[in-house]
């Protein structure tokens, strides 16, 4: 069979890049999950950083009081900090440190399942390893190589740091009185009801009058009384809120 040209050509061309990470579940459910870049990542782990500085520095002025009991308190607080901040946050705060959290990032699995302890252990541990020779050199280069953005830690332990979805939130709409329509509505004229009510706001006066009079036409509602009402319809498609 002869291919056509446009087929050689597209035979040659390299993937798409995309910021997705498409994963399917075992129900069989595709789960996009959006891989969180160098510098967001950075950021978050500079965040993360000071802080123990911060909680380090604090607790060494007080056991400077301490003597030898103090710098053996220090030795074993400084390892516990050094390892083991990210593990537990990882594992226990559903795959975010608190440098994670502000920048709204989290680890998961490459599955899409929670991070577990011995995947956190993992990617912690070969830290050191992305550190080298000097400022995450070994770490940054893995980062910008590959396409989901991972380090050699992640690498390791089939993970993947990604951006946490944001519930979305409906606009509000206008205050009125539920009405229930005497006929069933199809999902389109739903839709176009619920659009017009939570698009009020940013509309005109002459605008959402013009668009409550195309409305009201199918819908057998007063043209004069069709802002109201149509809000009142977009009410009781939601329910009670």
């Amino acid at each position: 069979m002869l291919e056509t040209p446009a087929l050689q050509r597209n035979a040659t061309l390299p993937a798409p890049l995309d910021t997705r990470y498409q994963v399917e579940t075992p129900e069989g459910i595709d789960l996009p999950l959006r891989p969180a870049g160098l510098m967001p990542r950075a950021i978050a782990f500079a965040i993360d950083l000071g802080i123990r500085g911060l909680v380090l520095g604090l607790f060494f002025l007080v056991l400077a009081f301490f003597g030898e009991l103090g710098i053996g308190l220090g030795s074993i607080l400084l390892f516990v900090v050094s390892w083991w901040y990210m593990v537990l946050f990882e594992v226990l705060n559903q795959g975010r440190s608190p440098g994670k959290q502000i920048m709204g990032l989290r680890v998961v699995q490459d599955d899409g399942r929670p991070i577990g302890w011995s995947a956190s252990l993992i990617r912690n541990l070969l830290r050191f390893v992305d550190m080298l020779p000097f400022g995450y050199t070994f770490g940054a280069i893995s980062c910008l190589q590959h396409p989901a953005f991972k380090r050699l830690g992640d690498l390791a332990a089939g993970t993947l740091v990604v951006y946490r979805e944001q519930p979305v939130k409906r606009p509000a709409l206008p205050m009125a009185a539920p009405i229930r329509t005497p006929f069933t509505l199809s999902l389109q004229e739903q839709r176009a009801v619920l659009g017009f009510a939570e698009r009020q706001a940013e509309l005109s006066q002459a605008r959402v009058n013009e668009l409550a009079a195309i409305l009201a036409a199918p819908l057998n509602v007063q043209v004069p009384h069709a802002v109201a009402e149509l809000n009142g319809v977009a009410r009781g498609l939601l329910g009670p809120t």
